[in-house]
């Protein structure tokens, strides 16, 4: 069982503060699910100043049976790219992983460690928002990765586009990322717009140059890069920004700001 590492931290810890919480997030945000959308990027900041960038795109995910949910890896621990097959555990309830998805998942690059998800909140985050949508209809499949570069990128984008296709299911692939840390609002939304565009062109060479060429402190290049691999092979032809903000918005300190990007892929 991984039990909530960031409950009470990022999000609130209680069941109905939770739903509260969750609730402001998608205030004056309308739900109009969408069939068409194969993938996503989504922030995984404390819900107080990313949350409303995420409910945006949660708002426009349709019902799947199984979410694989792609995260980096920020505490260093376990294997560079690993995949859990417990239980997860959140104020709102158990989330099951599907056993058949990563028993079918190639394990040529990807291993089953549990030690890797530990204390790691970047997918953790995720599991409330789509527990507030779709309750306990769905099961997921959280991969943590601490590699970006692109060969490997590319073969995992392959391998879930594989798995995917053996079942005939609907699944969802979404990468969490935030992107530029700790800069300027200004220089934080000029670095991101550029980025952000070629994820949208599903351009991935563009994305990893832009990434290098900006300095880009985006903390999630290995699973958005992962995503657009796989997507593209099943068939999106782009993606589309939904929501941006900085932490600056919340906070109204704008020397060092985080950005927030919610992006779908379709």
């Amino acid at each position: 069982m991984r039990r909530a590492s960031v409950a009470g931290a990022f999000y609130e810890a209680e069941r109905s503060n939770l739903e509260e919480q969750l609730a402001e997030c998608f205030s004056g945000i309308a739900i109009e699910e969408r069939e068409d959308i194969l993938g996503a990027v989504v922030p995984h900041a404390g819900y107080m100043y990313s949350g409303s960038v995420a409910a945006s795109v949660y708002a426009k995910l349709p019902k799947a049976d199984t979410f694989v949910i792609l995260g980096p890896n920020h505490q260093g621990m376990g294997s560079l790219i690993a995949v859990s097959e417990d239980t997860w555990v959140t104020p709102l309830g158990e989330v099951k992983v599907d056993k058949a998805f990563v028993d079918a998942l190639p394990k040529r690059n990807i291993d089953v460690d549990e030690t890797a998800h530990r204390y790691e909140h970047s997918i953790e985050v995720q599991l409330p928002f789509l527990q507030f949508l779709f309750g306990k209809n769905f099961l997921f499949v959280p991969i943590c990765m601490s590699l970006s570069e692109e060969v490997t990128m590319r073969e995992i984008g392959k391998d879930l586009a594989n798995t995917i296709a053996k079942f005939d299911k609907k699944v969802v692939l979404i990468a969490s990322s935030d992107f530029t840390h700790y800069e300027p609002d200004e220089i934080a939304r000029d670095k991101d717009e550029y980025v952000i565009e070629a994820i949208t062109e599903l351009d991935v060479p563009k994305f990893h140059n832009r990434i290098y060429e900006r300095y880009s402190s985006a903390c999630g290049v290995g699973p958005i890069a992962a995503v657009m691999h796989a997507a593209k092979k099943l068939g999106a032809k782009e993606g589309k920004l939904v929501k941006y903000a900085t932490s600056g918005d919340v906070t109204g300190m704008t020397s060092e700001v985080v950005g927030y990007g919610g992006i779908i892929i379709f």
